[in-house]
């Protein structure tokens, strides 16, 4: 397996910068998720590793060569498309064989590989249908045989459950975590939903308009985002974030926002009365008679044994994350909310980056 990185790589189109000079190291043997919107590079930086786009400037590096020039059948790495890309007329016995087709494995090797394969999977009693004969997770799966049959030094993969219901794809991402473990291959897997970078990924490189913008942890890109963009993005729902002002009347440890106020849980680096964005997670916010800020209710969202109590501060939609148990306001009504000072996340107001807060 093999080390993977780009250096300094960017990918314009026409003038139009996809990618803007990124800098991204995946480890031997580390699924590594490339997560963001629809246009924000992520796919176009997956391509130029597989030789099906050029790069414009920098460099990219599988294991110890610069493959940046080198032709995709060279670079030993195997794609895994959204699309599945199987032969229709080839049954799943031969379309997972084409790859050591291509490559003149000897026939005895090949029916062992793809055997063994096949298995690992769950398709031996499938390899003699065609493609028309399965279903979308079986025909997953075997895109999947095709990829790891070579043990190739990476896997690419594309979105690869967007086609698949939702049980499926719930089902799919716990097989390729599990069969990625077993093999250890060395995975940048590409999506936008950001449930799979979260429950996937042994970190996540998240990209905004071609930027890299934080790369960690799943938990550590949650807990501690990097800017005001990650903090919007990561998360179901995502952060709500309020524009305010640090009061430097009580140590900078409250921002007055439009309705009200929002605890500090510790002294930021400065007194003054900096704007600043601050974000609360859903569940970070509870509604109390005795809370710090009003907001107006939009909409309630009955999710089981959850409610999200959607709600407007001023113009701001926020969303309010409680039990059921706690019961329930109604469309129109006016509340008072609590931050619990230990979910407040601080963003400089002009740059959107986190501001340095001692204890958060």
């Amino acid at each position: 397996m093999a080390r993977l990185s780009f250096e300094g790589v960017t990918k314009r189109f026409d003038g139009v910068v996809a990618v803007d000079n990124l800098d991204l190291e995946v480890n031997d043997g580390e699924l590594m998720v490339l997560l963001g919107p629809s246009g924000c590079g992520k796919t176009t930086a997956l391509r130029m590793v597989a030789g099906l786009e050029d790069v414009t400037s920098g460099n990219i590096h599988i294991g110890d060569k610069v493959v940046t020039d080198v032709e995709p059948k060279d670079r030993d790495v195997a794609m895994v498309f959204q699309s599945y890309a199987l032969y229709p007329h080839l049954t799943v016995g031969k379309n997972i064989e084409f790859p050591l087709r291509q490559r003149k494995v000897e026939k005895a090797e090949r029916e062992r590989l793809v055997v063994e394969t096949a298995a690992t999977l769950g398709l031996s009693a499938l390899l003699d249908r065609r493609p028309g004969q399965l279903s979308g997770g079986q025909r997953q799966r075997v895109a999947l045989a095709r990829a790891i049959v070579r043990s190739p030094q990476a896997f690419l993969m594309d979105e690869p459950l967007s086609n698949l219901d939702a049980t499926l794809r719930t089902q799919t991402r716990a097989d390729i975590v599990t069969l990625q473990d077993r093999l250890g291959t060395t995975t940048l897997y590409v999506t936008h939903d950001q449930v799979e970078a979260m429950t996937m990924g042994d970190r996540i490189a998240v990209m905004s308009a071609g930027v890299l913008q934080q790369v960690a942890a799943p938990q550590e890109i949650y807990e501690t985002p990097a800017n005001v963009f990650v903090a919007g993005f990561i998360g179901s729902p995502g952060m709500n974030l309020l524009k305010g002002k640090l009061d430097p009347t009580v140590g900078a440890r409250v921002v007055r926002i439009e309705t009200g106020s929002v605890p500090v849980p510790a002294r930021v680096a400065s007194n003054r009365a900096d704007d600043v964005v601050v974000g609360c997670r859903p569940e970070a916010l509870s509604i109390d008679p005795e809370g710090t800020f009003g907001a107006k209710v939009s909409i309630v969202e009955l999710l089981g044994s959850e409610v999200h109590v959607v709600c407007r501060v001023g113009e701001t939609r926020i969303v309010v994350r409680q039990e059921v148990s706690r019961g329930r306001p109604n469309i129109g009504d006016e509340i008072m909310l609590r931050a619990d000072p230990d979910g407040v996340h601080l963003f400089d107001a002009a740059t959107e980056k986190r501001m340095a807060v001692s204890g958060l």
